[in-house]
């Protein structure tokens, strides 16, 4: 809650009044998959792959040609390191980190250190553009990634490192039963409801299939569950003799269904959101304030502040990742990361712009603030001072933290821009600001998911526009 401490400083007052896995094994299930798809949505889904790293979660395009799947080279790549790309005619010269491969269109010889490789059908180039088919990407992505990549290629899901969430189910006795899934990192899937049956569709998480992808239980009421992947994503279908309901809790690593409709304080949920894609590197930092042992503020009795942070950084990485921007999380649970750690991290993943979320109590305006810089500090040459890292950017952090309160105004939710003595912003070597969330009347709003939303699409649209405007400067 910061909004007090900078009101001290300053002697400002504001009051304010607003208004409110794997493929099925078997050609039916298949089947079944694709139809379910197409009922939802009208039209199969455009063909892409989903990305999954430390680094950022995101999904670009697959085209076919030739009868075969290719994706771009430099669009999968972008995100995850410091990659150029120079087209000569019929050659394309790629430097990815401090390697360099040379690509040639029609031919599927790659030219590497510390020897060739060939790739199985031929690169192509076309309008600049180097495509690689799909099929090359488990053995070519370690070559130029220098570690372990896990392709699913049927699926079209990429796992690059140790990125998989892993889960397990059971069914607990309790009246009504319950099926309790644990993950091992938080997950926020979109939840459907039909005919006794409950589907959670995973667009974003990076979930590895159980030993097994169908799950049976036992169970008169709750007796199986069905896993399947398909262009992306994953789902867990849960069959129910009765309807179901799905709760979430322990910050998104728990959740529990049952015959009765729980009220939690859940990670906001979004319905079928489009899936992101991403065309060149746009990295947005979100970092949920406090956790672990530092609790932030105590919003209610049952309410603390690092849980709501996290539920809002969980809801923007959502938003921010359908709109195709790539995001990531200092924070994705309930860990303890002190400011130095937070700015440390942020400034090697060297992100477009750093966002760190707060929370206070109701009564006034969101709050966006930008760095207020110790006056006695400067940089010199090639030794910048920790303190007054944020110097270079803060013109620009001014500029984009308006430019995001204009969005939050046009949804008609009041928001003030304002600097402060707030670490880790001028640590910061980007765009940097953070932003206070205040529920419109109650305390309890702050755990609504629609306010989750709402607060997280005006920031995600806030974002778009700068990400719009900068490449319309390029």
């Amino acid at each position: 809650m910061l909004w007090s401490k900078v009101a001290a400083r300053f002697n400002v007052s504001w009051h304010s009044k607003r208004p409110l896995g794997r493929m099925p094994i078997h050609l039916a299930l298949l089947l079944s998959c694709i139809f379910f798809s197409v009922l939802v949505t009208g039209a199969p889904e455009t063909p892409h792959i989903s990305i999954y790293s430390t680094l950022a979660n995101y999904s670009v395009p697959v085209v076919e040609r030739n009868g075969l799947s290719y994706v771009g080279l430099l669009e999968l790549l972008d995100p995850l390191g410091t990659v150029t790309a120079k087209v000569d005619g019929a050659h394309l010269k790629l430097s990815y980190n401090t390697s360099e491969f040379e690509f040639t269109a029609g031919k599927s010889r790659v030219k590497m250190k510390p020897g060739d490789l060939d790739l199985p059908a031929n690169f192509l180039i076309e309008n600049g553009r180097g495509l690689v088919p799909i099929s090359a990407l488990a053995g070519l992505l370690p070559r130029i990634l220098g570690g372990p990549v896990n392709f699913r290629e049927t699926s079209r899901r990429l796992f690059i490192g140790n990125t998989g969430i892993h889960f397990t189910a059971q069914v607990v006795s309790a009246n009504p039963p319950q099926l309790v899934m644990n993950f091992s990192s938080s997950v926020a899937p979109a939840v459907r409801r039909e005919n006794g049956k409950l589907d959670l569709v995973f667009e974003h998480d990076a979930i590895m299939p159980p030993g097994s992808p169908l799950l049976t239980f036992g169970n008169a009421t709750i007796p199986s569950a069905q896993y399947w992947e398909d262009n992306g994503a994953a789902e867990i279908s849960i069959a129910g003799t009765v309807p179901l309901y799905a709760s979430f809790s322990n910050e998104g690593r728990t959740i529990t269904v049952s015959t009765t409709e729980v009220s939690t304080a859940p990670v906001a949920q979004t319905a079928n959101p489009p899936h992101p894609t991403f065309s060149h590197r746009f990295l947005v930092a979100i970092d949920a304030s406090h956790g672990g042992t530092e609790r932030g503020a105590a919003l209610a009795d049952q309410i603390a502040e690092k849980d709501v942070t996290l539920a809002f950084a969980l809801a923007l990485r959502r938003e921010l990742e359908a709109r195709g921007v790539a995001t990531l999380m200092l924070r994705d649970g309930d860990a303890t990361v002190s400011v130095d750690q937070r700015a440390s991290l942020a400034n090697a993943a060297r992100p477009a712009i750093y966002l760190c979320l707060h929370a206070a109590g109701p009564g006034g305006p969101v709050r966006i603030y930008t760095a207020l810089l110790p006056p006695a500090t400067s940089n010199h040459g090639p030794f910048v001072d920790w303190n007054a890292a944020q110097a270079p950017y803060l013109s620009t952090s001014r500029a984009q933290a308006n430019r995001i309160a204009f969005e939050f105004r046009k949804d008609q939710m009041p928001v003030r821009t304002l600097p402060a003595d707030l670490r880790p912003l001028n640590n910061i070597t980007t765009a940097a600001m953070a932003i206070e969330v205040t529920p419109p009347n109650s305390m309890t709003e702050l755990l609504s998911p629609a306010y989750q939303r709402a607060v997280a699409a005006a920031l995600a649209d806030g974002v778009v526009a700068i990400r719009t405007g900068e490449e319309a400067a390029k």
